[in-house]
């Protein structure tokens, strides 16, 4: 009597897998994959797609359906590498996506993907896009992303930052009055001057000006990439018909909304649109104070005679030239300066600069309770306080800035 052992189907090829963080979190492409392959199909997790792509089991496949979500787009670079390696072993890239911008698909269709399919999966898309890949023919793409908005006026600003380096040094004081002074500076041809302040978290310029805080420019700074002059202009309040002012957000923000890119775009398109960008600046150095160090053309640093600001103004010196970054722009202004007659308070301002190896070029006088005042009813000290000696020195400084301005200028139109 003679026996034979149950013959074992060979097993099936698998001829496409699924490529994700977690394929449960496409339950749709789970069903299409069925419905379109059988059983002839696998799944692999992004960490491990690499390493199997590289085995001899690879070559049967036909093609991958790479899987991704907005939470996967900071693994850009993991997914481009895995669609190189699957067309390096001529296999075809499906890319299913969820919510992805239309600049990443565009990218991860550069680096070799073949079709695209939005995910949740349209009825019978996923079989169509198989379909195309078997006959050649060419997918369909995404809409293409935008240009990038591009600055739109005549002018080209000059960028005036200014930043405390110790607190109640008088920085945005500085700020809200020069930029008050510098849009009355001509009264037959009145500049034009925004004063932008990027103190995010705890900025007072609105309050400086008795403004309202708007929901608007918590909207602009969130999608700055997108911004145009008009969108930049449209979030910005306008005093007294002299002044264009960009407040801080009206609820407390991370510093790191916005970043170097933003706000670069962000200057540039004031700088087109107005003759004198004022800008008021956090206390503290971020990622982006080099991006607005760059592009000033006069940075006006304040500080006290104190240790305070003696320590916080060496150390300043110290990142900066350490960085190889322009610390030239930078322009000390002496805030509370010692008055004409006293002569000790005279002697310690030069004590003070020698010993830091910088020169103080500006000395503002103490404008005393006048100063509070005008801040706390909301009026720049040209219309509360206009006799004040603060007020007279940094109205000086708004002369001395547009009349250099003015000359170079001039000298330019000339050569």
């Amino acid at each position: 009597m003679s026996s034979t052992a149950p013959l074992q189907p060979d097993p099936q090829p698998i001829m496409a897998c699924t490529i994700s963080r977690d394929v449960q979190l496409f339950d749709l492409l789970i069903e299409d994959m069925e419905a379109a392959m059988g059983e002839n199909w696998g799944d692999l997790g992004f960490d491990d797609a690499l390493a199997f792509l590289e085995q001899p089991e690879a070559e049967e496949l036909e093609f991958v359906a790479v899987a991704l979500s907005k939470e996967d787009e900071g693994q850009l670079a993991l997914i481009a590498d895995i669609i190189s390696h699957a067309k390096r072993r001529d296999i075809k890239v499906v890319l299913i996506a969820d919510e992805v911008s239309p600049a990443v698909l565009h990218q991860l269709l550069r680096e070799g993907g073949d079709e695209f399919v939005p995910y949740p999966l349209p009825e019978g898309e996923l079989a169509q896009a198989i379909d195309r890949l078997r006959k050649g023919v060419g997918p369909i793409l995404p809409e293409a992303p935008k240009p990038e908005p591009r600055a739109t006026g005549d002018r080209s600003g000059v960028v005036i930052p200014v930043q405390g380096l110790a607190g109640g040094s008088g920085a945005t004081t500085l700020a809200v009055n020069l930029a008050w002074e510098l849009a009355n500076v001509d009264r037959k041809s009145p500049p034009r001057v925004c004063l932008i302040d990027l103190d995010l978290q705890f900025g007072t310029v609105a309050t400086y000006l008795d403004m309202p805080r708007r929901e608007a420019v918590l909207e602009l700074l969130s999608d700055l990439p997108s911004a145009d002059s008009e969108a930049v202009l449209s979030a910005m309040l306008v005093h007294q018909e002299r002044l264009h002012v960009l407040t801080s957000p009206s609820e407390l923000v991370p510093l790191d909304l916005v970043g170097p890119d933003d706000v670069a775009h962000l200057i540039e398109m004031a700088r087109v649109n107005f003759d004198y960008v004022v800008i008021d600046m956090p206390p503290t150095l971020v990622d982006w104070s080099e991006t607005v160090l760059q592009a000033a053309h006069v940075y006006f640093a304040t500080l006290e005679l104190d240790m305070r600001s003696a320590q916080n103004t060496m150390r300043l010196k110290r990142a900066l030239q350490s960085e190889d970054l322009p610390f030239e722009k930078l322009r000390f202004v002496l805030n509370r300066a010692p008055g004409f007659t006293d002569l000790s308070g005279k002697s310690r301002a030069r004590r003070l600069a020698d010993s830091l190896g910088i020169s103080i070029e500006i000395q503002l006088p103490d404008g005393g309770r006048a100063v509070t005042q005008s801040a706390d009813h909301g009026t720049p000290l040209a219309e509360g306080a206009a006799k004040n000696s603060l007020r007279r020195e940094i109205a000086k400084l708004a002369r001395s800035v547009h009349k250099v301005n003015v000359a170079e200028a001039s000298a330019d139109t000339a050569g």
